[in-house]
């Protein structure tokens, strides 16, 4: 059984999706130590950044660099997804879509991080 998961995300400026991850989810990081920030998303869901640089040395792994080119999708729940998406935009993120309602029902509006991941923030269908 999964007891909790971490996403990790590989960046390259740690500093800046720091910063840019803790006004987004108005929240500190959890760990915020050389080579790895964390945020807690919920009790059993953490975000992780690492620099591509540390994830090339401990994975021994090409990982490319390509700003721009969505990597990963992190699709979060949230209350206010309007509000999460505004906070995105503000802290440099990149518009995508706007929040409207999907086929599948839920409100999602998609945003790229600074690295050009896609985040986005939903409600689900009342």
């Amino acid at each position: 059984m999964i007891q909790s998961v971490h996403t990790i995300l590989f960046v390259s400026d740690p500093g800046l999706s720091r910063d840019f991850y803790r006004r987004v989810l108005e929240c500190e990081p959890c760990l915020d130590v050389p080579g790895m920030t964390e945020f807690p998303l919920s009790s059993e869901c953490r975000l992780g950044l690492m620099p591509v640089a540390g994830a090339r040395r401990l994975l021994a792994l090409d990982v490319p660099e390509q700003p721009g080119v969505a990597r990963a999708e992190l699709y979060l729940y949230v209350d206010r997804p309007q509000a999460y998406l505004q906070r995105a935009l503000e802290a440099g993120g990149q518009l995508v879509s706007p929040l409207s309602l999907r086929n599948w029902g839920d409100e999602a509006g998609y945003v790229l991080d600074l690295d050009g991941h896609l985040l986005a923030f939903a409600s689900p269908p009342q």
